[in-house]
């Protein structure tokens, strides 16, 4: 799909994210939560603990771009429940009403378990107009993981599409890629997989069609990322936790757009867990694209970020973490 609309900036504000962290040096391009509160609030506040956001396992990105004279806004995820979302809303003194369209990356709670809050709060704030909600149809199934004594975990299932409509979303439920944000950003479809290492999460499940049993789901081909065109810069690629495999993910972003360099990678590497054992081969292949940026938070893991940090050093990883706001062009 090469009619993605080139931006001239993209900011993208970490609404949750797992980690908090305010007193890291960061590189020019990032304020950290503790910078943009002071910016908010200018030189009358006062430092303490109801200033600052919550971390919890999850993730969710609010995007902001310009293109021209054109201001566009879109909600990648909303993290696992209201409470974390609504508060880090309000303390990063987001406004959500220009929010255009919510785009969720896959059929996990951790990042589907706000969105009827999120959708509510973005039509409170812009006179109650219906929000378009890009979802992929196998989001909806009902999931589990498998433990080692053969029992299964179920979690929590991602809201209806039935749910989303009554709180006033228009679903477009669908595998197809699309161009959302007045083409500005890309959404994929169904993500290739292509790398013999990256096989997905292991021992995750899912209800079969007749409700009976559980069957295997370990490539969570639901999965989606949003990739953004920065003008002079090149793809950023935001990719929500990564199961189909973060490699996967930008081989795919470089066959959708062949003619576009890759700039930055954000989100989930999903390197953590029982994936830690491809930490090696996924920093290795990394190298091949020669990003300017991998911004690694969420699931990714202390390991991946150790490994990450050895291989690429500070001129190209920078963690994520809630309340950062990243500025691209």
């Amino acid at each position: 799909m090469t009619s993605l609309v080139a931006v001239n900036s993209l900011d993208i504000q970490i609404v949750v994210d797992n980690v908090t962290d305010s007193l890291s040096s960061v590189p020019s391009f990032i304020e950290t939560e503790m910078a943009g509160l002071g910016r908010r609030r200018g030189g009358a506040w006062v430092l303490g603990g109801g200033c600052l956001c919550c971390a919890a396992h999850g993730l969710s990105c609010l995007l902001t771009l310009r293109c021209g004279s054109a201001t566009h806004s879109i909600l990648f995820d909303t993290g696992p429940e209201d409470r974390v979302f609504e508060q880090n809303v309000s303390r990063l003194g987001l406004d959500l009403g220009p929010v255009e369209a919510m785009v969720l990356s896959h059929g996990h709670w951790d990042h589907a378990g706000a969105m009827l809050r999120a959708l509510q709060i973005v039509r409170d704030r812009n006179g109650g107009r219906p929000v378009p909600c890009y979802v992929h149809p196998d989001m909806f199934r009902c999931r589990a993981a498998k433990l080692p004594d053969g029992t299964f975990r179920p979690m929590e299932d991602v809201p209806s599409v039935a749910a989303l409509e009554a709180q006033g979303g228009t679903v477009v439920c669908t595998r197809e890629p699309e161009l959302v944000a007045g083409d500005t950003v890309f959404v994929s479809g169904e993500i290739p997989r292509r790398t013999p290492f990256e096989t997905g999460l292991p021992g995750q499940h899912r209800r079969t069609l007749d409700g009976t049993g559980w069957e295997p789901d370990e490539l969570l081909i639901d999965e989606r990322f949003i990739a953004v065109h920065v003008r002079g810069k090149g793809l950023v690629v935001l990719t929500a936790c990564s199961h189909a495999g973060v490699i996967n993910v930008l081989h795919h972003a470089r066959d959708c757009f062949p003619g576009v360099r890759l700039h930055a990678v954000l989100g989930g590497l999903h390197l953590s867990g029982t994936n830690e054992r491809v930490i090696p081969q996924t920093v290795a292949a990394l190298k091949d694209f020669d990003l300017d940026i991998v911004a690694a938070g969420h699931c990714t893991g202390w390991r991946a970020i150790a490994a990450l940090a050895h291989q690429f050093g500070d001129g190209k990883l920078t963690p994520l973490a809630v309340g950062k706001r990243l500025r691209f062009g």
